[in-house]
């Protein structure tokens, strides 16, 4: 379990928050808000990590928005950092959170298992009327 001190968690928005619909906004995925939310609730900080740029941006921030997520800072370390030719792009966090990991995304009740130690109820679908029949 990752210890409950405050850690920076840097997130990608298409194929990780959402399903990839570049550059359109996909669904959200299963649990993604609910794990965002109960991680800014515990005191970490979360930074979107995104190729997303322009209006594109913009868009992803204010869906998560409406979602009930606020960034600690948006493609940088911090929020006041000034980006330019001599800063690295890369970025401080503590932890990354990408479908581009080695061996792809789990999903996020993998994710909420591995930083809280539990694992979420899944939700089952509901059978059709036919299905239930036999």
């Amino acid at each position: 379990m990752i210890p409950k001190d405050c850690l920076i968690i840097a997130v990608d928005f298409d194929g990780t928050i959402v399903e990839d619909a570049y550059p359109k906004i996909g669904k959200p995925m299963l649990f993604a808000f609910e794990t965002l939310k109960k991680l800014q609730e515990e005191g970490h900080r979360l930074i979107l990590w995104t190729y997303r740029s322009g209006k594109a941006l913009e868009e992803a921030v204010i869906f998560c928005k409406e979602k009930g997520i606020d960034f600690y800072a948006i493609n940088k370390s911090y929020p006041a950092e000034e980006i330019d030719d001599t800063i690295s792009r890369k970025i401080h966090a503590d932890l990354f959170i990408d479908d581009r990991n080695v061996g792809g995304f789990k999903g996020w009740p993998d994710v909420y298992q591995q930083i809280f130690n539990y694992t979420p109820d899944i939700p089952k679908k509901k059978k059709g009327f036919f299905s239930r029949l036999m």
